[in-house]
């Protein structure tokens, strides 16, 4: 069978402490890196650009950072889409007030303003957790939207009340704007989403994460061996929002270029992330990725074979939409919580056994 690790020893920490220790892994990713740097931006155009690849390397950064929180750390939160609001108006601030600085120093000073509004926010779950931390960043959520309406110095007093992104380069090369390539604005984004992961990936492997994970098993025997709840929790919320905050700067400045913050950044944006990594997998990287491919592609695919092929009304198919959506989160929750990450752990398990049964 093709896909054995049968004979690969690891004698150093060094070679143990690798981020993709079995070498087929490391392999399959350096192709998908590949295929993603070397071959899409030269056969891309606007329709799949603005369809699928930039929603959904923008959502798997935002289901990262919800991921970090909620499957690692046990925080539940329903407030990532204020937190993107919060980094799309970080952003928007800093393109009009500085000019000539580089788009991607725009896009990580948002996400580092988002993550300290995001510490702030988590305060409370230091002593609460579970459906009461849940309402209280639903209450950020509503409180950053009204936030955004009501102050006009966020949206530079603009009479429409939205947000519109100025032409902005980097490296000469226009990433903002009507006037932008479709291959310049799918790098943009997959450089951060390739940087996102692999940042997400190495936390998550080290003391940080074994930390998030003890507070999230147990945290009063996670405090008795040592845990600091304050940081760890802290910590969970600082990053998260920071992944969070990156994915709302990019999905503002360079997804829509124009944006109101009730209609971009509403709760439901804060359900979409969510059903993201119920679908996807809770404490996998892989299954942020997995949540996002699969409710970015789920509306095309659909639009493709009912209102195309099927000639079906375009609104009963957004209604087949939900109902799909939600039978998934449903089977997903009862019959397996891991999502979709534990079905492929599962399938190659099956196939490191092959012939024999798992």
């Amino acid at each position: 069978m093709f896909y054995r690790e049968a004979g690969e020893f690891r004698t150093t920490y060094k070679e143990d402490s690798q981020t993709f220790p079995i070498r087929f892994d490391r392999w399959r990713y350096y192709f998908v890196l590949f295929v993603a740097i070397c071959v899409i931006p030269f056969m891309v155009n606007d329709y799949w650009v603005n369809s699928i690849f930039l929603p959904f390397l923008i959502y798997a950064i935002a289901a990262i950072g919800l991921n970090i929180l909620v499957g690692y750390c046990g925080q539940v939160s329903l407030g990532t889409g204020g937190f993107m609001a919060v980094g799309a108006y970080a952003c928007y601030k800093l393109m009009t007030a500085f000019p000539d600085v580089s788009m991607f120093i725009h896009v990580i000073l948002a996400g580092v303003i988002t993550a300290g509004v995001g510490m702030l926010f988590g305060l409370p779950s230091l002593r609460i957790k579970g459906f009461y931390l849940a309402v209280a960043t639903l209450a950020a959520q509503f409180f950053l939207v009204w936030l955004f309406n009501r102050v006009p110095w966020f949206y530079n007093y603009s009479a429409s009340g939205q947000i519109n992104a100025p032409e902005r380069d980097t490296f000469g090369i226009l990433i903002t704007g009507p006037n932008t390539e479709a291959w310049a604005t799918y790098v943009f984004c997959l450089i951060f989403t390739v940087v996102s992961a692999i940042i997400a990936r190495n936390l998550t492997r080290g003391s940080v994460g074994r930390k998030w994970m003890a507070i999230r098993d147990m945290d009063i025997a996670a405090e008795i061996i040592g845990v600091n709840p304050l940081t760890a929790k802290l910590s969970a919320f600082a990053i998260s929002s920071f992944f969070v905050g990156i994915s709302g700067a990019l999905f503002f400045s360079v997804y829509l270029g124009a944006v109101e913050v009730g209609e971009a950044f509403g709760i439901n944006k804060s359900f979409l992330v969510l059903f993201m990594i119920i679908i996807g997998g809770l404490g996998s990287i892989f299954g942020s990725f997995a949540g996002a491919a699969f409710l970015v592609l789920l509306p095309v695919a659909l639009k493709v074979v009912g209102v195309d092929w099927l000639g079906w009304p375009t609104d009963i198919v957004a209604h087949l939409q939900l109902v799909i959506v939600g039978a998934l989160i449903i089977v997903f929750l009862i019959a397996e919580p891991h999502g979709i990450a534990q079905l492929w752990r599962v399938t190659k398990e099956k196939l490191r056994l092959w012939p024999f049964p798992h």
